[in-house]
């Protein structure tokens, strides 16, 4: 089997999920014997502290489409992804829990939406799950916020269970806990047909959930961290330029006002006071140093995008022609 020839890459990220790899690389292996395609399949291990680096050992030298990946600690389901997305030699790259609660009998509609209707990305949605009523809950809250924020229109962003052109996961890099939002920053990169499908949600078979509620108060900290970063990542003296001039226009404006009145007065012969006696010139000149700082954060923050850009030259290319 050549590189080129490889059309499924199914990437699995894992934290001691040892009970349920032999079975679940096992399903892969007849759903794609069954189908005819060329694939692999990467074990993506996250600091494991039980069997399964082990087991991924013991399925790759019994199987050969079968790669392995083992971090020294744990990273991250982020950081999981991230590495096999670069590895990943397949067509069509499709993402699935190790858990067994995501059905690799998906694998063959999730293909051909790719390949055949030509989508970027399809996003499973886990229309009825077997989760308890305090992960149902903030779920819902989770996506119906992620929907509005983004304007990507997804029932499920969290589901492990999604496919991916190549092209995709080559042209985006996510960090932290970011890969909820994998289809928001895929549609700011330029891949904008996104698609849904209703998959399968199977009750977990082994072990036990790995996240806790709090993963819902970081993720809404990511969303807004990839939200600003795309409206303004580029361009900060657009942000911080324009704060920056409104509160100094404002400082000065009621500085002057201020200076203005007290001369007023005097000419007039009218009871003054100075203009250091009162508190609103503290504020107006809190205002004319605060919107000078964030005018200079600005400044440095084009250069530095400046910068960068001329160095990676990190913008999306299509297509290319010619030598």
């Amino acid at each position: 089997m050549t590189l080129s020839a490889i059309q499924i890459s199914v990437v699995i990220p894992l934290y001691n999920e040892d009970e349920s790899l032999p079975e679940l690389s096992e399903w892969i292996a007849r759903v794609m014997l069954e189908n005819g395609y060329s694939y692999e399949v990467l074990f993506v291990d996250d600091g494991s502290k039980d069997r399964s680096w082990d087991v991924i050992k013991e399925l790759s030298a019994n199987d050969p489409h079968i790669r392995g990946f083992r971090f020294v600690r744990n990273y991250g389901k982020t950081a999981a992804l991230q590495t096999a997305f670069q590895a990943a030699r397949g067509d069509v790259v499709i993402t699935m829990d190790a858990d067994l609660q995501d059905s690799p009998d998906e694998i063959p509609e999730l293909y051909n939406m790719i390949a055949v209707d030509k989508f970027d990305l399809i996003s499973g949605w886990k229309k009825k799950r077997y989760d308890p009523i305090t992960k149902t809950v903030p779920t819902k809250i989770f996506n119906a916020a992620t929907r509005s924020i983004s304007g990507v229109s997804l029932h499920d962003f969290n589901c492990g269970l999604k496919a991916y052109r190549k092209d995709v996961v080559k042209n985006i890099t996510i960090y932290g806990e970011m890969h909820r939002y994998i289809p928001v920053i895929a549609k700011w990169n330029g891949f904008a047909k996104i698609g849904e499908k209703v998959v399968q949600h199977r009750a977990r078979k082994y072990g036990h959930t790995k996240f806790g509620l709090e993963r819902f108060i970081f993720g809404f900290l990511d969303l807004l961290s990839i939200a600003f970063v795309n409206k303004f990542g580029r361009r900060p003296m657009h942000l911080f330029g324009s704060l920056g001039t409104l509160m100094f226009f404002l400082g000065s404006v009621i500085a002057f006002w201020l200076l203005g009145r007290k001369i007023y007065n005097i000419y007039h012969l009218l009871p003054y006071r100075n203009v250091t006696d009162n508190p609103l010139f503290f504020l107006a000149l809190v205002a004319i140093m605060v919107g000078s700082q964030l005018f200079l954060a600005g400044f440095l923050g084009e250069l530095f995008v400046k910068q960068s850009v001329s160095k990676t030259g990190d913008y999306n290319v299509s297509e290319r022609v010619g030598a």
